[in-house]
């Protein structure tokens, strides 16, 4: 099953074989296994529910224990029920025991999961979970010695529990009959549904019509025939978990299918037998079914609202209607309220489409009709640069060959103003990446020319671009940058008016920048060469050559602080931007790689730096991470996303480094948090460290920096914070309250919906938490194909632009002003440029001067080691 539901979060920066390190978005680490790593799936499968099943009787033994009136005799309708306890109650438990339990639906996956492995029973033998008074529940089992463990095997019990929650929770509401859903869970099941690789191809209308339909079937035993050979179709079947044999009567097994496969649909379709027999391949296999009524209900409302638009016999564009409008455009011939939506398509056609549909007002974030910001956002992923200015410069010369005279040349004109204000916003969203382009520029050098000498065109274009300008003083409150005049016949004004005004300039790192390369030798000298962003690991060993010793043998190998090593392929780009935390490079040769270790100052730091934190308020603090925080997330272009999620093997030229730089500060908090507290001796001071950081991400909340915000909170819920038992019995009872209330964001259940209903309640500007939104486009990306019958899936682009907008709307307030930093003197602004080479101890400040607290949160020491963290923590609270 594909939902996410992690707990934890790490941005990894993974390399590929022949591509760039690219961001793999958020996966969550399970507990280590004990076994050994060449078992048997059987083995592992029993070694994986033998864990869950002690996890679940270790924390119903600790309910118990601390509960002790839990579990007590119940009369409900004139009926004895002994030793049992009401669904309300264990749910109550749960969320009162401080163990990190804050919402009932949390708490309700928890308990459905105790019920699945046979921890917990249902006093009439029911099958799930129901918090309610009247429903009773026994333990069948719990952990001997349970009152004998400490803390911290709790803490792993409980979060390898947490992360079966969910899909628990989910396979619950698939039992309900389809009727009996909610609006909530419907939503759930079409998040489930965007990610199984069965219904990648079908539209997301047809996913809802699904998610209502939907029934939930499981057969416990492998060997099981689920229909034969020659029966009469009824259903239709998609595997949610296990896998199962086809079997025909000539052939013998035919083939396997697997997890997000599905069977049983060709029966329907032709209203056929059986053509195969279907056997269970293993044990506990869970089914999502669609009887045969639904199915050809929904495939008669599909093909009624489905418009197939065909050129010598081949389908060039698909279009859904939309009675509801949206995202979607009118029909040219049709009547006004009716609207379709492109749902696939040649490129060619879904941009003729566009230029046929689009309004002379159409905006990137117009929030109706998205059809426009869709297209420009994710172009490049099925027509490269070069393309759309080849085929729109045939759209601008291109004139109809019948008609009359009158009628044909209102048409060329209204189409060539479509063409410029579509040109316009094209260089409104890129702004200067298309500098790198040669190919753009030749274009917009070309309609420059074309248009300078036409009196219709002319004037329109010059009145595009002074509005665009206009906005921009408006949205920046500054005009000195602007040109009063704009000579339309140089491209270079097409960017001087128009670059994305949401960029901040001066953090901003381009594809074709230079920055300076540390690279190291075993002996922990630093070789320093200035390279391009994206110069492949060839280059940057053959910059070396004037080193003494160089060779050209050398490799380029990342080693990260736990003495992890790996070698870099020579065509790799973008290596040194992708580093993550405590990373560095080394050139070495094949002889000096066994006994490469980490630098000294991949370690991290020995000492803390809270008396240093002492001089600095929370408050202080949040206003200064913030500061950075928002300069950063402001260098991000919208479209990195989009480059992120493809890959390097799609965009090979582009750069993602602004955003792999704000992915590593999430990283870079949430283990500062936890060094910080893992180095402070002192159970006093630590205690009030503690606080700090609950206060300081109770600040974060509140100014909107809700990245920082997680980073700081996923810090404080590190395994070796956590279990520092004795420092957090010393908060005050009002910090534990504020700290629990805090936790309440980071619910992971129901697709993270407590998160999700804050967001939309914000309004800009605010700081989003990143690696989420990167795992919802991982998903869409993974879970639908980009080419479905040699097609463009339009609609799986359109939801990738839809999450990509949040980033805009994010920003669509320009300014954050928050800091003190922003109305600094200039003699600050020198110091902290002087203190910006320091490190984090105790030394690095002494007063609360903003300056000095800015140069702190930029150059923040870490230890990312798990293991050491650990240790430290041991140390502490052994």
């Amino acid at each position: 099953m594909h939902l996410f539901r992690s707990c934890s979060y790490q941005i990894q920066l993974e390399g590929q074989a022949g591509g760039t390190p690219r961001i793999q978005g958020i996966r969550w680490t399970p507990l280590p296994d004990s076994e050994p790593a060449l078992m048997s799936s059987h083995n592992l499968k029993q070694v994986s529910s033998n864990k869950i099943q002690k996890a679940g009787r270790l924390l119903a033994a600790h309910l118990v224990i601390t509960y002790p009136d839990l579990i007590r005799d119940h009369k409900h309708h004139l009926r004895l029920y002994r030793q049992c306890c009401s669904g309300k109650e264990l749910v109550d438990a749960l969320l009162n025991a401080g163990l990190s339990v804050h919402t009932r639906s949390q708490a309700l996956g928890l308990c459905q999961v105790l019920m699945d492995e046979g921890v917990l029973a249902h006093v009439r033998q029911e099958t799930y979970f129901q918090d309610r008074d009247a429903q009773f529940f026994r333990f069948v089992a719990l952990e001997p010695g349970a009152g004998d463990r400490d803390g911290e095997e709790l803490l792993e019990a409980l979060a390898l529990l947490s992360q079966l929650g969910p899909t628990a929770l989910l396979t619950t509401i698939l039992r309900k009959p389809p009727g009996h859903r909610t609006d909530e869970e419907l939503a759930l099941i079409f998040e489930e549904l965007l990610h199984i690789k069965a219904v990648a191809h079908l539209s997301n209308s047809v996913k809802r019509e699904l998610a209502a339909v939907l029934l939930f079937e499981s057969h416990a035993k492998a060997g099981t025939v689920l229909f034969s050979q020659g029966d009469k179709g009824t259903s239709w079947y998609i595997i949610w978990k296990g896998s199962v044999n086809v079997v025909t009567h000539d052939k013998g097994l035919v083939s396997t299918l697997h997890e997000g496969d599905d069977f049983g649909q060709l029966a329907l379709v032709n209203d056929a037998p059986r053509a195969a027999t279907i056997i269970l391949r293993e044990d506990n296999c869970h089914f999502l079914r669609v009887d045969k009524r639904d199915f050809n209900r929904i495939l008669k409302d599909v093909e009624a609202n489905t418009l197939r638009l065909k050129e010598h016999g081949k389908v060039v564009l698909i279009l859904e209607k939309n009675s509801q409008g949206g995202t979607s455009s009118h029909l040219p011939g049709t009547p006004g309220s009716s609207r379709y939506t492109v749902m696939a398509g040649t490129p060619e056609k879904i941009l003729d489409y566009l230029l046929e549909t689009m309004r002379s007002d159409s905006t990137l974030s117009d929030p109706v009709d998205t059809f426009l910001g869709d297209f420009l956002l994710t172009h490049n992923v099925f027509m490269p640069t070069p393309q759309l200015c080849r085929v729109l410069l045939e759209h601008f010369h291109a004139e109809p060959s019948d008609g009359p005279e009158h009628d044909k040349a209102a048409y060329v004109l209204s189409k060539r103003q479509k063409i410029l204000w579509l040109v316009n916003q094209w260089v409104m969203l890129y702004g200067r990446l298309l500098q790198a382009e040669s190919s753009a520029l030749a274009f917009l050098q070309n309609l420059s020319d074309c248009v300078a000498p036409d009196t219709r065109l002319g004037p329109v274009l010059r009145e595009q671009l002074q509005d665009h300008r206009r906005n921009r003083v408006l949205e920046n409150g500054s005009s000195h940058t602007l040109s009063p005049k704009l000579q339309v016949r140089n491209a270079v004004d097409w960017f001087a008016s128009q670059e994305e005004p949401f960029l901040n300039s001066s953090y901003t790192i381009r594809a074709q920048d230079r920055i300076a390369y540390d690279i190291y030798r075993p002996d922990y000298s630093c070789l320093l060469t200035v390279l391009p962003v994206n110069a492949p690991v060839q280059e940057v060993l053959a910059s070396l050559a004037d080193n003494p010793g160089w060779s050209k043998e050398w490799i380029l190998v990342k080693v990260n602080s736990a003495g992890d090593k790996e070698v870099l392929p020579m065509q790799s780009v973008g290596v040194f931007t992708s580093l993550g935390l405590n990373e560095r490079l080394f050139a070495v040769s094949l002889q000096e790689l066994h006994t490469l270790a980490p630098h000294p100052e991949q370690l991290g730091p020995t000492t803390g730096s809270c008396d240093s934190l002492d001089f600095i308020s929370s408050k202080d603090l949040s206003n200064q991470i913030t500061e950075h925080d928002w300069n950063l997330f402001k260098s991000i272009h919208q479209v990195e996303l989009i480059y992120s999620i493809f890959g390097p093997q799609k965009f090979p030229s582009a750069t993602t480094a602004n955003l792999e730089r704000f992915l590593r500060r999430f990283n870079e908090l949430q283990f500062w948090v936890t060094t910080e507290l893992c180095l402070c001796p002192d159970v006093i001071k630590r205690a009030l460290l503690l606080r700090k950081f609950i206060k300081l991400a109770a600040h974060l909340k509140d100014q909107k920096n809700l990245n920082s915000f997680f980073a700081v909170m996923f810090g404080l819920g590190h395994s070796s914070v956590s279990r520092l038992s004795r420092t957090w019995e010393k908060l005050p009872h009002k910090t534990r309250k504020l700290y629990s209330s805090l936790e309440r964001m980071l619910d992971p259940s129901w697709n993270h919906r407590v998160y999700r209903l804050a967001m939309a309640k914000l309004t800009p500007p605010i700081i989003p938490f990143m690696p989420l939104l990167l795992k919802d486009m991982t998903f869409i990306h993974e879970g639908n194909r980009t080419l479905v019958e040699n097609l463009v899936n339009f609609e799986k682009l359109r939801m990738m632009a839809k999450a990509v907008r949040l980033v805009h709307r994010c920003r669509s307030h320009p300014n954050l002003p928050l800091s003190p930093l922003r109305s600094r003197p200039q003699h600050l602004l020198e110091e902290a440029r002087a203190m910006r080479a320091s490190t984090c101890s105790e030394q690095s400040l002494s007063t609360r001067s903003p300056a000095a607290t800015w140069a702190y949160i930029q150059h923040l020491r870490v230890i990312d080691n798990q293991k050491k963290l650990i240790q430290l923590s041991r140390d502490l609270e052994s």
